[in-house]
């Protein structure tokens, strides 16, 4: 692309990236961004600055405690709106972590909640009031979806005059309408969404705010940053390798990749859409597990099956949720944990988070066992997977760049350098392989006496910039379809999580991973891990995860 198309794209992003900021009204615009060196962790005490008392009050409460307010009418939609309005507009100016604000139509829809209650002297739906955020897929009526491409600004999906791209909207849209959730923000992913890295050329990177010397993750990262920050109480994003959990491990936040086909995709915009070997799932990511049941349970109330013909006809089962509450409270729950997955070994942070997590459920009197599958399951499903992603060759997001001239970033260059499309026969083959993997992986589960297990993330608590060399842990979930629930577990000491000096790698890729490690650097960083369950059983997960989030809130307490 000669230098007049590399003006264009560039221009177009800085107006789109201008846009962004100036939605956000004056009187919360902060007049300057402190370094990272000047103030490493932007959230809690030092956001809430920017913010009057009542709106601290309301934007730290959790979606269940909103909801109980709103509900009860102490708490206005209104007020609420406004406050996560205020708190959103400061998180993007800290962190980039918005594509879109709509912040006038999300307090016409809370007043109109409000007129609501006032009629009919209770909430619209169990969601009343909630303020949802967005992962930059779904579509909102009137608002831009870029997915993080210049050449999608002002179009529907990349294509300019499609009248969708004002009325269309997505089928969880739809739904989180009629719940009573306030829909007002979309938020930053990396452009192809096949990054854990949160980056484009609209609004560059975002930081993670625990952190600002790492990654958010990606590629639901702009939901995970905005959430950390308290700039949103609970929302959805997706995940095809991690793209939920990824973020929520970063950030020290609940998010659950659901099972295949539990929640609604219909009408979302995808990368690589009709790949069906290793579906895409969409899923919530919330400060609190209970937030994070709260959105799943009501989304399934909508009856999604009847208009998402991926979905299965599975409403929530309250009665499984009592069963693992019971199994609990009895002692008979069994957990696996993986401490290394054969090819990188988790940072010292983690293997001491696996060692506390382990420790909370033994104290329990439940059962804790090595989790130790055969040797070549990961590596094998692993590779199955990143097959899936480029069987057209990467001819899908080459398209959506070329529709500007605009460059991709350098994380996922390697990715989608141009190669030869999968044939029928390669594909078959590889969906083979995957439900032989699968096969194995459950013969193995109904060898040993495990509910749930345990397993990392990723192999450091976030990704510093440019240095997401392995997906390996998350991907592998997604291989198997299984559901997943992300628990924050510590943050990084530097004087504890020091280096391990004996440790001998078991590759050069793990070599330069543990290289990575600096305790300086990621001192105070988010330390998270997964826990794994068999597939549709996401409501026993969240009954493990709110157990487990009580348990260590204890520990934090006594110790």
């Amino acid at each position: 692309m000669g230098s007049n198309g590399d003006t264009a794209w560039q221009e177009l992003a800085a107006a789109k990236r201008g846009a962004i900021l100036n939605s956000i009204p004056v009187k919360w615009r902060l007049d300057k961004i402190p370094t990272v060196d000047e103030q490493r962790n932007v959230t809690g005490a030092y956001i809430e600055q920017f913010l009057l008392p009542k709106e601290v009050e309301i934007t730290k409460a959790d979606a269940v405690g909103i909801v109980e307010k709103a509900a009860s009418g102490a708490w206005s939609a209104v007020e609420i709106a406004e406050a996560f309005c205020h708190r959103a507009s400061l998180s993007h100016q800290l962190v980039n972590c918005l594509h879109e604000t709509f912040f006038d139509a999300a307090l016409a829809d809370a007043k109109e909640l409000d007129d609501w209650f006032a009629e009919h002297g209770k909430p619209k739906g169990p969601l009343h009031g909630l303020p949802v955020s967005l992962k930059d897929q779904f579509h909102v009526k009137g608002v831009d979806t870029t997915m993080g491409y210049v050449g999608w600004i002002d179009t529907f999906q990349g294509q300019k005059g499609d009248p969708r791209s004002k009325t269309f909207e997505s089928e969880m849209v739809r739904e989180l309408r009629q719940l009573g959730a306030v829909l007002y923000c979309k938020t930053a992913v990396p452009h192809t969404l096949m990054c854990g890295e949160t980056v484009n050329n609209i609004i560059e990177y975002t930081w993670n705010p625990k952190n600002r010397h790492l990654s958010c993750g990606g590629s639901s990262g702009g939901e995970g940053a905005l959430i950390a920050l308290g700039g949103s109480p609970g929302g959805f994003g997706t995940d095809i390798g991690g793209s939920i959990r990824i973020p929520s491990a970063f950030n020290g936040l609940f998010g659950l990749r659901p099972t295949s086909g539990r929640l609604p995709y219909e009408g979302m915009a995808n990368s690589m859409d009709g790949q069906n070997s290793v579906l895409s799932v969409v899923g919530p990511l919330a400060s609190s597990a209970g937030g994070v049941k709260l959105l799943t349970k009501a989304i399934l109330s909508a009856e999604p099956w009847l208009h998402d013909p991926l979905v299965a006809e599975i409403p929530w089962r309250g009665d499984l949720e009592v069963k693992t509450k019971d199994l609990i409270a009895s002692s008979k729950l069994s957990v696996g944990f993986l401490d290394h997955d054969g090819a990188v070994a988790p940072h010292p942070p983690l293997k001491r988070a696996l060692g506390l997590l382990r420790d909370a459920v033994a104290r329990s009197g439940n059962q804790v066992f090595d989790w130790q599958p055969p040797a070549s399951s990961h590596p094998t499903i692993n590779e199955l997977v990143s097959k899936t992603w480029i069987y057209d060759g990467g001819a899908d997001v080459r398209q959506d760049f070329a529709r500007s001239g605009e460059p991709w970033a350098p994380q996922i260059l390697d990715v989608w350098q141009e190669r030869p499309q999968a044939d029928a026969a390669s594909i078959a083959a590889t969906n083979r392989g995957l439900r032989a993997c699968r096969k194995a992986y459950l013969d193995y589960w109904n060898g040993t006496a495990a509910d749930v297990f345990v397993a990392p993330c990723a192999p450091f608590p976030a990704a510093r910039p440019g240095r997401f060399d392995y997906i390996g842990y998350s991907s592998f979930v997604n291989g198997l379809d299984l559901p997943s629930v992300v628990v924050p577990v510590t943050t990084v000491e530097k004087g504890v999580d020091v280096v391990d000096a004996s440790y001998q790698p078991v590759s050069e890729l793990d070599k330069k991973i543990q290289s990575d490690y600096d305790p300086e650097i990621y001192d105070g960083a988010p330390v998270s891990l997964q826990i794994i369950g068999r597939r549709y059983q996401e409501e026993k997960l969240l009954a493990i995860a709110e157990w487990l989030e009580g348990e260590l809130n204890k520990e934090l307490l006594t110790s």
